[in-house]
């Protein structure tokens, strides 16, 4: 379990570096380029989510039961992960309204799957997992919110609503496949009860 809490907070710290490290951030990418930032930055972040899915793997063989979701909420659960799914495409495209409306729709997306999985998990190295990517959402929101009150980020305008209907078929194509198998294959868990 204490690989599963250092592996969370080398990968969150990872991608918190802006706001918890901005001057220490600056000076490297003043140093040695943001080039070659971005490619420390993506290493890193390689290097410790395959060091978080190696400890979670191992954590989930001895976690205990911190408490037992209801069946129902299994549902409710992968209702959320609907819409996450549709955010997350939202994220990769030019800006529609729903981009637009939810301001950071990635950020939002990983809150609401973290939040998802919370509902639905009641094991100590889930409940683990899945609050610190919860945590780092909201922390992360915030610093956006003050990074564009300060004029240090500007959110991209409005594009087209054609990128909201295409987020909505992908992103329920993709929620699908994660019901139907992948979540299985990928995670070795079947999403909902049988």
């Amino acid at each position: 379990m204490l690989l599963l809490v250092i592996s969370l907070i080398l990968f969150l710290g990872i991608h918190l570096t802006r706001v918890i490290a901005p001057g220490w951030r600056a000076s490297v990418i003043a140093a040695k380029g943001e080039r070659a930032w971005k490619l420390g930055y993506t290493l890193a972040s390689i290097a410790t989510l395959v060091l978080v899915v190696y400890a979670f793997g191992q954590a989930r063989q001895v976690t205990g039961i911190l408490y037992t979701p209801p069946v129902w909420i299994a549902h409710l659960s992968s209702l959320l992960m609907l819409v996450a799914m549709i955010c997350l495409v939202a994220s990769l495209m030019p800006p529609g309204h729903i981009a637009t409306k939810t301001k950071h729709p990635m950020v939002l997306s990983v809150k609401i799957w973290a939040l998802a999985h919370l509902l639905a998990n009641g094991e100590t190295s889930s409940v683990i997992l899945f609050v610190a990517f919860l945590a780092w959402g909201v922390v992360l929101r915030i610093a956006l919110k003050r990074r564009e009150r300060n004029g240090e980020l500007v959110r991209k305008p409005f594009v087209s609503a054609r990128y909201d209907a295409a987020a909505v078929v992908i992103g329920t194509v993709v929620y699908l496949l994660f019901i139907w198998r992948l979540h299985v294959w990928l995670i070795g868990v079947q999403p909902l009860p049988i």
